[in-house]
């Protein structure tokens, strides 16, 4: 009597780098060979399959993309201990640190809670898309326990859930943020491709907001008038510079006799750093616009206002040549900066906006306000 292990068609000769096949004691059949590996060596491979011809096409997918020169994935360990890999020795190289904390906080919040356990060769887009409408479903003061922390609980400890969802942006913002891990995880050959690319969240709709009409940006800078940072608002209002590039901006950057302002920094808290001077955004961002007279008029004015506070704090000013400084010289903080320009808005009976949507339409302001 034969046994399968006995069978002809088990024993049949393979041919020189194919591999071999044989059926194992618990009946399963088990296929072996060599493929390329990442550093352009070769790894023996296995696989299974129940039948002779399922575990002989495994074998021959794994040898026919190692003929092509893809290199088999290497990685064995979860995505919890990639995507700390990934923070600790990609990203905290690559990005800014503001940046890297946003992603820190995204990775620890979202990911690892949710995929983990998962393995990273593992991993499939059936498995993100999964997750992702989990998240998008996902009460998240009941997910992260933030009921509990509160003095007065007013969601699940209080015997109502709130519904807190997450935004579509914030969906986006996670999924790209695993993109981008997968991504290196595939340059660095762990994985041979990024399941994360074929799942889509759809495109999330921009946050509506009402720039200043002309009329409410003339009662914000009458408002001003007076007020120490006038300049600064104005040159907003007129330019559309971002808060970071008009707190980066030096003396050194203006040319007030030419009217023009070359913009080449930023200003940013980080963690580690405080207040630092940065690169701007984008190579493009680095530019030289031109100030309108109202401007220059009014930086003037600022110039010799901050020589007399600099004479009036004596030895306790701190110059640096920023054009904003505090009444000591040393930089403004941005988030004062956004607390004096909310104080402004209701001082001038404005409604509340970011101190971001001054930037959309400095243009169409500036020709309404010259026309008028």
């Amino acid at each position: 009597m034969t046994t399968p292990r006995d069978n002809p068609a088990s024993r049949r000769v393979r041919a020189n780098g194919d591999g071999t096949v044989y059926q194992r004691k618990d009946g399963r059949w088990e296929a072996a060979g060599y493929v390329l590996a990442p550093g352009n060596t070769r790894r023996r491979v296995r696989v299974y399959g129940t039948t002779r011809k399922e575990a002989l096409a495994k074998l021959t997918e794994k040898i026919s993309a190692s003929n092509l020169g893809v290199p088999v994935p290497s990685a064995q360990g979860s995505m919890a201990a990639y995507l700390t890999y990934w923070l600790e020795n990609v990203a905290a190289h690559h990005l800014r640190e503001n940046t890297h904390t946003r992603y820190t906080t995204c990775v620890h919040r979202y990911l690892i809670p949710g995929l983990g356990k998962k393995k990273l060769t593992k991993l499939t887009a059936k498995d993100v898309r999964t997750w992702l409408n989990q998240l998008r479903t996902t009460c998240q003061c009941c997910t992260r326990g933030i009921d509990a922390r509160r003095d007065q609980p007013r969601c699940r400890a209080a015997g109502q859930c709130c519904h807190k969802l997450l935004s579509p942006l914030t969906l986006t913002y996670i999924h790209s943020v695993l993109k981008s891990a997968l991504e290196h995880a595939v340059r660095e050959e762990e994985i041979s491709r990024n399941v994360a690319r074929n799942v889509r969240t759809g495109t999330p709709r921009p946050r509506r907001f009402e720039p200043l009409t002309a009329d409410e940006a003339r009662r914000l800078l009458t408002t001003a008038q007076g007020h120490r940072l006038h300049a600064l608002f104005e040159l907003a209002l007129h330019t559309g510079l971002r808060k970071g590039e008009l707190l980066g901006l030096r003396w050194e950057d203006l040319d007030l006799d030419a009217g023009t302002a070359a913009i080449c920094r930023t200003l940013q808290r980080t963690a580690a750093g405080g207040l630092t001077t940065l690169p701007t955004k984008t190579r493009a961002s680095e530019r030289r616009i031109a100030l309108p007279i109202r401007c220059v008029q009014s930086l003037k004015l600022h110039h010799e206002q901050q020589q007399c506070e600099r004479e009036a704090a004596g030895t306790t000013w701190l110059h640096d040549g920023h054009v904003f400084t505090t009444a000591q010289g040393r930089p403004i903080d941005p988030t004062n900066l956004t607390r004096a320009f909310i104080t402004l808005l209701r001082k001038a009976g404005l409604r509340r906006i970011r101190f971001h949507d001054l930037r959309p339409r400095p243009c169409s302001w500036s020709r309404e306000s010259n026309s008028s």
